[in-house]
């Protein structure tokens, strides 16, 4: 189940160039958090966890990063996350790195607090920091294209994420 990383393809002159989002683990700390993620989810395909991780990556760096900006993760990109957070001291790396702890505060999943205005602030926000956004990984609550044991959602602006440090309130 070792996957190793290719190396990027150069892309034509005056086309920006994305960010790397698999290039944000070495391949052993890629390769345990997949681990783990095929274990949660029994059944998955291997290409399918990377895709899930490298979208958990690209979210939590652009969290991290984003302090104050509100985010949330699909059902599916949330799932990859959970999986970085048991890997602790790689996770307190990931977020220290781009500058701030990303808390995740789980809700209990209700389509009826769903607004897909949420998913693509966060899907424009990441593609703003230079990550490529898979498409199909960032569907509302109740689609059901990838299915995933994460039994938990991110809804809306309420504070699903806490970032660490704390935004300091604005004076009045």
């Amino acid at each position: 189940m070792t996957v190793h990383s290719t190396p990027p393809v150069p892309a034509p002159p005056g086309t920006p160039t994305p960010v790397s989002t698999r290039a944000l683990l070495s391949d052993a700390e890629f390769n345990a958090v997949l681990g783990t993620i095929l274990s949660n989810n029994p059944g998955m395909q291997i290409e399918m966890g990377g895709r899930i991780i490298t979208q958990a990556l690209a979210f939590v760096a652009t969290a991290a990063s984003q302090s104050g900006r509100a985010m949330t993760p699909s059902r599916v990109v949330d799932e990859g996350w959970h999986t970085l957070i048991l890997h602790t001291g790689l996770y307190a790396r990931l977020c220290a790195r781009f500058g701030n702890f990303v808390h995740h505060v789980p809700e209990q999943p209700d389509p009826g607090r769903y607004d897909p205005a949420i998913l693509e602030r966060t899907t424009a926000l990441i593609e703003a920091a230079g990550y490529e956004v898979d498409r199909d990984l960032w569907r509302g609550p109740t689609d059901t294209l990838v299915s995933v044991a994460a039994d938990c959602q991110h809804s809306d602006d309420s504070g699903t994420i806490v970032i660490t440090p704390r935004p300091k309130p604005k004076a009045f």
